[in-house]
């Protein structure tokens, strides 16, 4: 397997998760807490309505960054990790419609 898929994959279980639930529909156990509430990445129309480029920069840089929630921390540990946030951003629209 791609050594960026598996990263990505560690990723999402250890940060992403924690506010967008394992199944991507924003149930994690530090969403309860949140408001706004975090993103549903099942959610067809928000998918459609984003770029990859809009959802890498999301996890980069922030959710403040973009116009969104400034509790969705930026992950500026991950700018240039290209084939990582490809991935990521592969995970992320994999949760459509599910």
């Amino acid at each position: 397997a791609d050594p960026s898929t598996a990263e990505a994959k560690a990723l999402f279980e250890s940060l992403c998760y924690t506010c967008h639930g394992l199944s991507g529909h924003g149930d994690g156990p530090g969403a309860a807490a949140l408001d706004p509430k975090p993103r549903t990445f099942a959610d067809a129309a928000w998918q459609d309505s984003v770029t990859d480029e809009h959802i890498q920069k999301t996890i980069v840089f922030g959710g403040a960054a973009v116009g969104k929630s400034q509790m969705m921390p930026a992950q500026t540990q991950l700018k240039g990790k290209t084939a990582v946030l490809a991935a990521l951003t592969k995970i992320v629209r994999g949760f459509r419609g599910k």
